[in-house]
């Protein structure tokens, strides 16, 4: 066929020239159908939208008036990309009765049939791929069918990267479109109120909390409470909530006497202020506005006060035993929740992070434990940040209860009393070793009690990423420990995966059979970019109680430890290892090393690190406004392939697939990987991959990264970009010179430059973090969290007046985190 272009449109006509290029339906053939059927062609129309931006291919004609024959276009062929929504307008005679589209070859294609219309979001591919789909008519005579062929070409990053700002809104590309759904006191049941966002609300036990953190979406079936993964305008957000901005949750700040705090409903406000959300989110069809149901039976939140219970190799330890939990297999609660995980049976996890600095720790408190036995017990907290003459964040163990019998506050006093039984039934000073753990919840029933999976480790949790699981492959889970120095983690489940464990009836049991049994390593990066996964296993490499700087007892005494235990293996000391993700396609881990004050050319004090082919960097990174930021000031994203692409695997390969820095920053030593105003960033810390349900996860799968910075705040709020890398190994070796903290110089093992293929996506209010990433399963709506804008401010000196300011760029209101979801305005995949 040829085709002549009038009005923008394409008009086929009955040529001899095959424009089709699929070898299912030769010219011969056509020809051949064609005659045999004689009256039954017709002409032809054909038209795709989101093929190329707008463009519409179009035509009509009928070369036949018989009223007894059915006419039907002629075929086509179109072209797309991954990620785009597709629609194919087909004619027929008015005669016709019946019409219908199918799909004849290609990749699998989700139909949807309107009248003669059909439409699909196009999968993501590797090369140009052909779908070939047919339409066909029919009558009490006979019937007639054409077919088209739609060129699936690459998906692209298809937006025009977002400029740094310093704005009070969430600015996306042209073509999208954010919107705020959940905000911090938002009400969480019927009767409870809205909130006035003045400091005078309470009950946030049935509110949003605060400071929105990592977050999971859950698809809900149509009706009822039961999961359907595929379902993409109905389901669960849960989300944490890491801690709270004391000056904007109270009507004037906390109040405190001579270090007392003297108002229980100021405290109670903040434990319960912190914790999960578990909400039920729609949208009004399949394009209209998402919101959140207040309403639901399934909403939830679980707060520092929630019943728990421990499963796993530490459950019932000695270490686990206070006056609330004698027998150490209960608990109360989560804490400073900062990312996170969604498992692969359906259920939520979540990493406790920050913890330690919640506990008061009176002086005094070694000496009465060194008297009672566990003096270990000093070795542990002080490797865990918990050191006497600490008061505590907020200091809530000063508060005297209304109710004289509850332990609420007291709780956060880890002092050990020498009056008291030593092995800690009667007092808490074994409360901070009931955090620090994954803890799993079922989001689909509020009644559960979400369990604490002991086997992963005790640390700063961060992300806790599950590998890709394949049946009959042991499953394994990565993790980092959010600290200066500290390690990356993964857990190796000691059961292979069953398929049948996708969809299973008890979530909590199944996590009992995956999470509770395995075993937990630490990373080694070594020089020539290889790595290995040390075993933290009791009796092994000197786990034991020989060890000289710390006798380990047991198993659950090196789960416990995890960083002890990771010293004593000599693991490899990182730039702040935060969230993980698995690439779904190749199953690549990435962590972000968000940065590190503490890098330096050449370590003089045991804080320091020297640099290091995995930390290669140590510089000083000179801000417009005058002030320096130094070590690895603008953090990196390091990645690691399995030997043979396995989750058992006990060796690796790794580099680093990019450098955060400014664009115009040092490319010998510092811009590692070319960046320019495009895609310049600094601290990533959010890091999610797309889902293999939808194009975004398919072929090259969308790799979201989200920053949590002070270094380059100067210029830019703090941001999210989209990219599309590559493989381990795919880049070059380069030697890096430290210019901070003596000098010295490295090996950098560097991934290919993203250039075009890593663009910001969006950048974020003033004062804030981007964080919290997950999808529907169609990868058509994405949803972030925004925490603490206006984070510098008070009360009496708002800063920021997002969300408020979203719609109009200003406001007068108090800032509140929030979630947002954001949508293409042509209804494609976010980010193609």
């Amino acid at each position: 066929m040829t085709s002549l272009r009038h009005d923008d449109a394409i008009v086929f006509t009955d040529g001899d020239v095959d424009t089709n290029p699929s070898t299912t339906t030769t010219l011969g053939e056509l020809v051949d159908q064609r005659y045999s059927r004689r009256q039954m062609m017709g002409g032809m129309s054909a038209m795709t939208t989101a093929a190329f931006g707008a463009s519409m291919l179009s035509g009509c004609g009928a070369d036949d008036n018989d009223a007894d024959v059915i006419t039907v276009s002629d075929g086509s062929t179109v072209q797309t990309q991954g990620g785009r929504i597709v629609t194919l307008t087909a004619t027929a005679s008015s005669n016709a009765k019946t019409t219908s589209w199918s799909q004849v070859s290609g990749p699998s294609l989700a139909l949807t049939t309107s009248g003669t219309s059909v439409s699909f979001v196009a999968p993501n591919v590797t090369a140009a791929t052909n779908a070939v789909l047919a339409f066909t008519a029919t009558n009490g005579n006979g019937s007639s069918t054409e077919r088209t062929t739609v060129v699936i070409n690459p998906a692209t990053l298809d937006f025009t990267a977002v400029a740094k700002n310093k704005n009070d809104i969430v600015t996306v590309p042209t073509g999208y479109t954010a919107s705020v759904i959940y905000r911090v006191g938002d009400p969480l049941a019927s009767g409870v109120t809205a909130y006035a966002n003045d400091g005078t609300d309470s009950n946030f036990a049935q509110r949003a909390g605060d400071n929105h953190d990592g977050m999971s979406f859950f698809g809900l079936a149509a009706s009822g409470t039961t999961p359907d993964a595929s379902n993409n305008t109905r389901g669960l957000l849960v989300l944490n909530h890491e801690y709270i901005n004391p000056n904007y949750l109270h009507a004037a700040g906390q109040t405190t006497v001579n270090g007392v705090r003297t108002v229980e409903a100021e405290v109670i406000k903040e434990i319960e202020a912190h914790g999960v959300s578990v909400v039920e989110v729609t949208r009004a069809g399949n394009t209209g506005a998402w919101s959140y149901v207040q309403a639901s039976t399934l909403n939830r939140r679980v707060t520092p006060n929630t019943p728990v219970a421990f499963s796993g190799p530490v459950k019932g330890d000695a270490m686990l035993r206070t006056v609330y939990s004698k027998d150490g297999t209960t608990g109360r609660g989560t804490i400073n929740n900062c990312a996170n995980g969604a498992l692969p049976w359906g259920d939520y996890a979540t990493c406790e992070e920050n913890w330690a600095g919640y506990f008061r720790r009176d002086t005094g408190d070694a000496a009465v434990r060194v008297v009672a036995g566990n003096t270990k017990q000093n070795i542990s907290l002080s490797r865990y940040g918990i050191g006497e003459a600490a008061t505590g964040n907020h200091r809530w163990s000063t508060v005297t209860p209304a109710d004289a019998t509850s332990t609420v506050y007291r709780r956060w006093n880890a002092t050990a009393s020498a009056s008291l039984a030593a092995d800690g039934t009667a007092d808490f000073r074994n409360e901070p070793y009931t955090f620090g753990w994954v803890l799993e919840i079922d989001p689909f029933n509020p009644a559960s009690t979400p369990r604490k999976r002991t086997a992963l480790g005790r640390m700063a949790h961060e992300g806790v990423m599950p590998g890709r699981v394949i049946a009959g492959v042991k499953p394994a889970f990565y993790m980092g420990d959010d600290g200066r120095n500290e390690y990356v983690y993964k857990f190796v489940s000691a059961t292979a995966w069953a398929t049948a464990d996708a969809t299973p009836s008890d979530r909590l049991a199944t996590g009992d059979k995956y999470l509770d049994t395995g075993t937990l390593y630490v990373a080694r990066f070594n020089a020539d970019g290889t790595g290995q996964w040390l075993p933290l296993v009791f009796g092994q490499n000197g786990l034991d109680a020989n060890n000289t700087r710390y006798p380990f007892a047991n198993q659950a005494d090196v789960l416990a430890n995890a960083r002890l235990a990771g010293d004593a293996l000599g693991a490899t000391p990182m730039d702040r290892p935060e969230w993980t993700a698995v690439n779904p396609v190749n199953g690549e881990m990435y962590c972000t090393l968000t940065n590190n004050s503490n890098r330096v050319g050449v370590a003089t004090s045991s804080s320091q690190r020297s640099i290091d082919p995995a930390n290669p960097r140590a510089y000083v990174d000179t801000r417009t406004d005058g002030k320096t930021n130094s070590g690895n000031a603008n953090g990196h994203i390091v990645r690691l392939r399995e030997a043979n692409d396995s989750t058992e695997s006990l060796t690796f390969t790794w580099d680093v697939y990019a450098f955060g820095a400014r664009a115009g920053a040092d490319a010998a030593n510092v811009n590692l990987s070319d960046l320019d105003a495009t895609n310049d960033f600094s601290s990533p810390d959010g890091l999610w991959f797309g889902l293999p349900t939808n194009a975004g996860g398919q072929a090259s799968p969308l790799l979201f990264v989200e920053t949590d910075d002070s270094a380059y705040t100067d210029v830019t709020n703090c941001m999210l970009l989209v990219g599309m890398p590559g493989r381990v190994g795919d880049g070059t070796t380069k030697a890096v010179t430290s210019s901070f903290g003596g000098t010295a110089t490295t090996t950098a093992r560097i991934g290919a430059k993203p250039g075009a293929k890593l663009k910001r996506f969006l950048v974020g209010p003033k004062e804030c973090e981007v964080t919290g990433i997950t999808s529907t399963a169609d990868g058509r709506s994405i949803f972030i969290n925004i925490q603490h804008p206006g984070e510098e401010g008070a009360y009496n000196n708002i800063t920021s007046n997002w969300p408020q300011s979203q719609a109009t760029g200003t406001g007068t209101g108090r800032p509140r985190s929030a979630t947002v979801v954001i949508t293409k305005n042509d209804g494609g995949v976010i980010g193609l």
